[in-house]
């Protein structure tokens, strides 16, 4: 049987064409088949025995009391499957030898990641830049996503995923470069924008996009992606934002306002809304500069000034999970803006603690609003898996 040649798309999601018709894991089909037939495309150059299939698809798991009738029904299912593409395909394209199994070798076919990888690689050798950037950016159309994303648990799959993953970040660097070269800031902009959603924990394709999006004007475009980024990348680990990142963004928030505005506009912009009692809570970039203006002011004032952390964990000091630890802090938060006076101001400064500052208090009265937070905390939480310990510190002056 002669079929007609197959389009096999990988990046993003799995599916196949022929022609006019589709086979995609959009589908309700066990996720064992399209496992089987990764794996099958994938390892096209060998047969397959069947203890390999038996293990690639149940593992340690029991398949059946007859684990050989079960590979033949995943078989047949695969099989069926492929007939929605043509009738007969499935026969013609899953070949049996030998008590193993192939995908035929005779079946002609385009597959995505592997022409992603040719572009890449052979722009990567090429000789004149709009050559080099020809190629990278036809490639990185292709890439509209991770490798085989809903198998993307599969030990198979993840060296896999991974080298295509990491193939696209350097591709999508290298172009931003060519392109940074021949002042297409605009193109720059719309891969970097694709890219942070793909990988969304790159500081380096941030710092591409900022400054593409600054060169082009979109001020307000480098704020909104920068406070994005920075909440993402400190719920998850903690961090801030690198200092070349911030200053971007200090440079972009700057331009916002970029026309002449009224003492009135100004203080109107200035006034903070009326949330009632209770500290002002702020993020930690700002904390620090009120932090530094404090420091500045007690050179001349003499005030005492002393500063909180704020500590969860779980009992006996041992990591809380993370969902846990996530409705600590949210319940913390609430705890501390409760208990404090409005002049004074919190921050989350890691993924486990806030730190506060406490103007005019002396060291002893900053440990007993410490130890005020943490017990109404406790009152009001009694059967939180949170401990909560804390120290004070007085605020060194700046000279």
């Amino acid at each position: 049987m002669k079929l007609k040649p197959l389009e096999i798309h990988m990046l993003g999601r799995f599916s196949v064409h022929m022609g006019d018709n589709e086979i995609s894991d959009d589908d309700n089909r066990s996720k064992k088949v399209w496992l089987l037939l990764a794996y099958m495309i994938c390892c096209r150059d060998r047969a397959i025995t069947q203890d390999d299939i038996i293990n690639l698809l149940w593992g340690d798991e029991e398949s059946s009391s007859n684990p050989i009738n079960a590979l033949k029904t995943m078989l047949h299912r695969l099989r069926t499957m492929l007939d929605g593409l043509e009738p007969g395909a499935g026969h013609a394209l899953i070949l049996r030898r030998d008590g193993s199994y192939a995908w035929n070798p005779n079946a002609q076919f385009t597959f995505d990641a592997e022409e992603f990888d040719t572009l890449c690689t052979s722009g990567a050798v090429s000789s004149g830049d709009p050559e080099r950037l020809d190629k990278y950016l036809k490639a990185l159309e292709m890439y509209t996503g991770d490798f085989l994303p809903k198998l993307s648990s599969e030990p198979w799959v993840v060296p896999i995923s991974a080298y295509y993953h990491d193939l696209y970040v350097r591709t999508v660097c290298s172009a931003a470069d060519l392109l940074d070269s021949a002042g297409r800031q605009d193109e720059i902009a719309d891969i970097c924008r694709r890219a942070v959603i793909i990988e969304p924990y790159s500081e380096e394709l941030y710092l591409r996009y900022l400054r593409a999006m600054l060169d082009t004007g979109d001020n307000r475009g480098v704020v909104d992606v920068y406070q994005e980024m920075s909440e993402l990348m400190f719920s998850n680990f903690g961090v801030m934002p690198s200092q070349e990142l911030t200053s971007l963004y200090r440079k972009a928030e700057s331009k916002v306002n970029d026309r002449e505005v009224s003492m009135g506009l100004v203080r109107e912009q200035l006034m903070e809304p009326s949330f009632g009692s209770g500290a002002l809570f702020c993020d930690y970039d700002l904390f620090k500069v009120i932090y530094n203006a404090q420091a500045r002011g007690i050179v001349r004032s003499g005030d005492a000034v002393h500063i909180g952390l704020l500590t969860v964990s779980g009992e006996g000091r041992k990591e809380l999970s993370k969902q846990s630890l996530d409705v600590c802090m949210e319940n913390l938060r609430a705890t501390i803006c409760a208990c404090l006076r409005k002049g004074d101001i919190a921050s989350r400064c890691s993924v486990s603690q806030y730190v506060i500052l406490l103007p005019q208090a002396n060291y002893e009265n900053s440990c007993m609003v410490c130890q005020r937070i943490i017990k109404a905390f406790n009152r009001q939480y009694p059967h939180s898996p949170a401990e909560l310990r804390f120290s004070v510190q007085p605020l060194e002056p700046i000279m």
